[in-house]
């Protein structure tokens, strides 16, 4: 006879997985992940290779290696942005009313 499983208690996310984590920083952990995310997919797009990807942006390719595997301690969001930028993307930022409370940033790549 099959064993009846315990039903489990969903809960809804916050749209930021650092948030549902109870991490410090939840903000801006996730903003700089999507920043990193966006990076990285401009790395692979331009088929760079981590040496010509640290040329290009002006560090040494251990911090390459550690903004393709998301170690992101180091990186601060106006330096990840300074990557986008020297990578050819514009950057848009607009401030608006909040569509909920508190406030958000919200990363979009096009």
């Amino acid at each position: 006879m099959a064993k009846r499983r315990k039903s489990a208690e969903i809960e809804r996310s916050s749209g930021n997985v650092f948030t549902d984590l109870g991490l410090p920083d939840a903000v801006e952990l996730d903003t700089k992940m999507r920043l990193a995310v966006a990076i990285n997919r401009l790395l692979t797009a331009k088929h760079l290779t981590q040496a010509d990807a640290a040329a290009r942006l002006s560090i040494n390719q251990p911090k390459i290696s550690a903004l393709k595997n998301y170690k992101l301690e180091g990186f601060s969001v106006e330096r990840l942005m300074g990557f986008l930028t020297a990578l050819g993307s514009d950057i848009e930022i607009r401030i608006g009313p909040p569509k909920r409370s508190p406030g958000r940033i919200v990363v979009e790549a096009a």
